[in-house]
């Protein structure tokens, strides 16, 4: 199995109200190629059930999440909770409500698996192509966001109402991690600030559902543009639940981009930067 919880439990629907998962569909079609005989089509038939079931299935019991870590711990870390039925009822611990795929602004407790973590070698990375850093545009005008962007294959964006962190993330045939990005714009009081900005508050927010093109780039326009001013764009790459993207190892560069840009009545940069 490539999942450490009983999905159906933690969400509390019906096994086939659930996106079927990556290793799933890959089992499934060599399965109906097949004919849908043998050894794969009884897995898949075996993992399917096992949706449904209200009991953890020890086979996805991580034994690890028994120890703290404290064992072979260096300077400064803390100890991990610990856990031996891979947290199932962790929420009942807490006196939050669950997250149960909604927005909840005064917090909440998930109950969902982080899922499939994406290897090393598939890790997301993204650069913006337009607007260019410490570039400029022009005030209250139309301009469009690009961004290029590899090993997220983007386009897949669920009902961020009803099912925001409601899945685990799933990866693609390639590695790649299945899911969307989004673009935001921040005002800034300089292009040297040194205060850190406000994420409730932003000029420009737009996720893109749409899949990138045959160059890898994904766009969007902002329509009206922005008023005179000092802004920082961002990307933020999630899962098709809406998740921040999840890879195998700690140490690695940025999954993201950031760029700053001005914006002036004649789109012109200004000549002295402050």
């Amino acid at each position: 199995m490539r999942f450490t919880l009983i999905l159906s439990v933690a969400l509390g629907v019906s096994a086939s109200a659930l996106p079927r998962f990556a290793s799933e569909q890959d089992l499934g079609l060599h399965a109906r190629k097949n004919g849908g005989k043998g050894k794969n089509s009884t897995k898949v038939a075996a993992n399917n059930a096992a949706q449904t079931s209200l009991k953890l299935d020890p086979r996805v019991i991580s034994k690890s999440f028994e120890q703290d870590g404290s064992a072979n711990a260096t300077k400064g870390q803390v100890a991990s909770l610990t856990s031996s039925n891979n947290f199932i009822n962790f929420c009942l611990t807490v006196n939050k409500p669950l997250t149960n795929g909604q927005q909840i602004k005064g917090g909440s407790c998930n109950t969902a698996p982080m899922g499939v973590i994406a290897p090393s070698t598939n890790m997301p990375s993204s650069k913006f192509v337009s607007p260019e850093n410490l570039s400029a545009v022009k005030a209250n005008t139309s301009f469009e966001i690009k961004m290029a962007v590899k090993h997220l294959e983007t386009g897949h964006f669920t009902n961020a109402e009803s099912t925001y962190f409601a899945a685990p993330q799933q990866l693609n045939g390639k590695g790649d991690i299945i899911g969307h990005t989004h673009f935001v714009i921040e005002q800034l009081n300089s292009i040297t600030s040194k205060t850190p900005s406000n994420p409730s508050k932003f000029a420009f927010f737009k996720g893109v559902n749409t899949a990138a093109d045959a160059q890898g780039n994904v766009a969007v326009n902002v329509s009206g543009g922005l008023p005179p001013g000092v802004y920082k764009l961002s990307s933020i790459n999630t899962s098709a639940n809406h998740a921040p993207v999840l890879v195998a190892v700690a140490q690695h560069g940025h999954l993201d981009d950031q760029v700053y840009f001005f914006v002036t009545d004649d789109g012109k940069r200004p000549a002295k930067i402050v």
